[in-house]
């Protein structure tokens, strides 16, 4: 597994109004989806201390879930590697996982009853967009999830 490296080259990123971005090879087997949380989590620290992005507590959590649900399910309905790639845009970032299956994924209804299965209404209710895209080979799926997210005030920050 090779680490990630910047692709917004030159030193540039979201202090010069310019996306911050990584692109990381997993190699599709089961110490991927906690590397690649690890891997999201550095990547939003590091956009913070050197790029002056804001990132909540929220949206910090958000991205790892979703990076867990994505690369958890690439790796379990396709074979062999899997691209992650993280792009910071605004006050958003932008995580889009390639794999091998041509499948389009496809949010199944509500259903209490039902074990697992949840990921993609999971990654459908925090993220601000989705998209699913064939492509010549395998499927390209992102998500947008927003990382500066207001503190709560007034009668319900008392509920929290």
């Amino acid at each position: 597994m090779r680490e990630p490296e910047p692709l917004s080259g030159n030193g540039t990123g979201p202090a010069a109004g310019l996306p911050w971005q990584i692109t990381v090879a997993l190699e599709g087997d089961g110490a991927d989806i906690a590397h690649a949380r690890h891997l999201a989590a550095g990547f939003l620290a590091r956009s913070q201390t050197e790029h002056g992005l804001l990132v909540s507590h929220r949206g910090m959590d958000l991205t790892q879930l979703v990076v867990s649900e994505l690369v958890t399910n690439a790796r379990k309905y396709a074979p062999g590697p899997i691209l992650m790639d993280l792009r910071t845009d605004g006050d958003a970032v932008e995580v889009t996982v390639w794999d091998s299956d041509p499948v389009l994924p496809v949010a199944r209804a509500a259903d209490a009853d039902r074990v697992g299965q949840h990921g993609l209404e999971i990654v459908m209710a925090v993220a601000q967009g989705f998209e699913a895209h064939k492509e010549p080979v395998g499927k390209r799926i992102t998500a947008r999830i927003a990382l500066a997210h207001e503190p709560v005030t007034g009668p319900a920050a008392r509920r929290l």
